[in-house]
């Protein structure tokens, strides 16, 4: 507009709605390519979340593989991945309703081929020679310990009960078949290791009766992370290790360890889900792969022989899931002005196709605020990092004299990290006025191994000073108002949240999606994934049992008195509903300002479009009820207790 409307920040119209949000977008995950053919799971909200499997043929024809109501997703370790794997056109996937592995063609129903059980199956890799899948099971059938953990074999055809391979170590995944089918590679890890802290890279024998002999460690170990093992078209046994701070790709040849392309920067990522992939090969000779460097992404084409590194151009700031045959690339990417996509790249002719769109922007981009990379000052002398994003709407503009509202976004994991991409989500806000700060707080992926274990024993601490002194960096320089910062986070996010806002006078209030709030409870009371993890993030429990006591806000309400928003999926099994109950109730007791919504049928992570768009609306509410400014639409109110 050439005459932009004077409005309050907070306060301004925005055609970036939750309808829009929801409506016109799907989730795109897991790449697998069959000859031509590129397969993909599309996470659909508007069907309750289902997640289905597609299939776009070398002619360009896209046909849905598994028809509702057929629901694709594993639940091993909660958070999946895995979840199927393609040959010759036949799918084998695990099926989220009882978690049995099923066999799919284009021309009969699905199959199951796992017995009923209380058994979970992820990461399958078919082996041709033996007629079977070689894949992680979750073994839940045991009620008075956790879950047991192995690799087993699957029968194609589901006759006979799944055989055990390899047991014995609490964690398995990415098992591995060499091109022959005469070497099996994977990987395993014990508690208290959390796969990024130290894993072991293992290789056995294939003998003609598909049992495996001769296993021997080939790298690795608790101090070391090795990520994404792959056998080159050749044979060759290739991997990501962090022995040296980063994680870059070896080779191994004559049992030693041989780095392709020494590099600061982070070709690995932390592996919360399975069948994760940064690289792979279009020849023997050549591997295309995704790497980090200071928190930006790249391409890079990397030759094997001499270790030069090229960089096909595209317009992508996010790449992953990266998939590579001799012809083509495809890889999930994004940009700060584009969703994400399924995107393909002829190795031939560099030409760049989109696949799949994970929606169409009916919003022209004038209304996107474009992240600004900042590195600020924070404790101990060091430097922290985050993406800024300024309020913006050409629409509008704030009076003269006021600063926008900040929100701090902490992310989870807590080893995640923050990305320049388009999220509707984040311009939800920045097109209403608020101004949104993405904290690559100490600990955060991307950065390299010795910025990553900045946490360990310090969660609670480093991660709130960074969001504190990221939020005050900018409060100094003008760019936010000082007495409307906010916090909002989910999971590990939504622990630094709270502990924000209990244990400083920084934030003036805060949303915290299925959060942490009591470690004790998290430490005995969540699934085997992660039932360790707080081990290196805080101490042994229970011999440093008064640190989880001192890091948990449940323990320190007399230090809290700013309002919370507190949003819970009930069948959440990583974060049980009652880190959130028990910290509303007391929170209510004590008058303190607080909204609690909880939603049936959800887990860690929201996936129905119906609660998406509740919270997004719910938690804007909350802050404009809270700061006193009128929203531009109506929202359905709900209910603020002590207000």
């Amino acid at each position: 507009m050439a005459n932009p409307q004077i409005a309050p920040y907070g306060s301004w119209k925005s055609p970036i709605t939750t309808d829009l949000i929801l409506s016109k977008f799907t989730g795109l995950g897991l790449i697998a390519l069959d000859g031509s053919d590129t397969y993909w799971l599309e996470l659909r909200p508007a069907e309750g979340g289902r997640s289905t499997i597609m299939r776009r043929a070398g002619d360009g024809v896209v046909t849905e593989m598994t028809p509702a109501p057929f629901h694709v997703r594993t639940r091993v370790h909660e958070y999946g991945g895995g979840d199927y794997s393609v040959d010759h056109g036949t799918i084998y996937a695990s099926g989220f309703l009882d978690q049995r592995l099923y066999r799919i063609t284009p021309s009969e129903k699905p199959v199951a081929i796992t017995p009923e059980a209380n058994m979970r199956y992820a990461d399958p890799c078919i082996d041709r020679r033996h007629g079977r899948l070689i894949c992680v099971r979750e073994d839940h059938t045991p009620t008075d310990r956790e879950a047991i953990n192995t690799l087993v074999s699957v029968a194609l055809d589901g006759s006979g009960p799944p055989q055990i391979l390899v047991s014995g170590n609490d964690f398995y995944s990415t098992p591995r078949l060499s091109p022959d089918g005469s070497q099996l590679a994977w990987l395993t890890w014990n508690h208290p290791n959390m796969p990024w802290d130290g894993t072991e890279l293992w290789v056995a024998t294939v003998n003609a009766d598909g049992q495996l002999e001769d296993a021997q460690q080939v790298a690795g170990g608790s101090r070391e992370s090795i990520f994404q093992p792959q056998w080159s078209p050749s044979g060759v046994l290739h991997f990501i290790s962090d022995r040296t701070g980063w994680w870059n790709i070896y080779r191994l040849r004559k049992g030693e360890s041989e780095p392709l392309c020494e590099k600061a920067a982070e070709f690995g990522t932390p592996q919360w889900l399975f069948n994760m992939s940064t690289y792979g090969f279009a020849s023997p000779e050549r591997i295309i792969c995704s790497y980090t460097e200071s928190g930006v992404n790249h391409l890079g084409s990397l030759d094997t022989v001499t270790g030069e590194m090229t960089h096909p151009q595209t317009p992508y700031t996010s790449i992953g899931n990266v998939r590579v045959s001799p012809e083509r690339v495809v890889f999930l990417g994004a940009s700060p002005t584009s969703p994400v996509v399924i995107a393909q790249i002829d190795l031939a002719t560099s030409q760049i196709t989109v696949l799949k769109s994970s929606g169409e922007i009916a919003v022209d981009p004038s209304y996107f605020s474009l992240p600004q990379a900042i590195e600020f000052p924070t404790e101990h002398g060091l430097m922290a990092y985050a993406f800024y994003y300024p309020p913006h709407n050409p629409d509008y503009q704030a009076p003269g004299d006021s600063l926008p509202p900040l929100i701090v976004e902490s992310h989870g994991g807590p080893t995640s990290g923050a990305s320049a991409v388009l999220n509707l989500s984040r311009q939800f806000w920045t097109s209403r006025g608020f101004a949104v700060l993405d904290v690559d707080y100490g600990g955060s992926s991307g950065y390299g191994r010795a910025y990553r274990e900045r946490l360990n024993g310090q969660w609670g601490i480093v991660d709130v000073d960074d969001c504190v002194n990221g939020a005050t960096y900018l409060a100094e320089r003008g760019l936010a108002d000082s007495k409307r910062l906010l916090i909002r986070g989910g999971s590990a996010g939504g622990y630094t949240t709270l502990c924000a806002l209990t244990f400083t006078d920084t934030f003036a209030a805060g949303a915290s999606h299925f959060g942490v709030s009591d470690l004790t409870i998290f430490a005995t009371d969540t699934h085997k994934f992660e039932s360790r993890y707080l081990f290196s993030l805080v101490g042994p429990y229970p011999e440093r049992k008064e640190l989880f006591y001192q890091r948990s806000a449940i323990n320190y309400l007399d230090q809290l008195s700013s309002p919370v928003i507190f949003f819970q999926g009930l069948d959440d099994m990583v974060v049980p509903p009652n880190q959130a109950e028990l910290m509303v109730e007391a929170l209510k007791a004590k008058g303190v300002p607080v909204a609690y919504l909880a939603f049936e049928g959800e887990g860690h992570g929201f996936r129905r479009a119906e609660n998406i768009k509740r919270t997004l609306e719910a938690e804007l509410y909350f802050y404009s009820r809270i700061f006193g400014f009128e929203l531009a639409d109506a929202v359905e109110p709900i209910v603020i207790e002590n207000l």
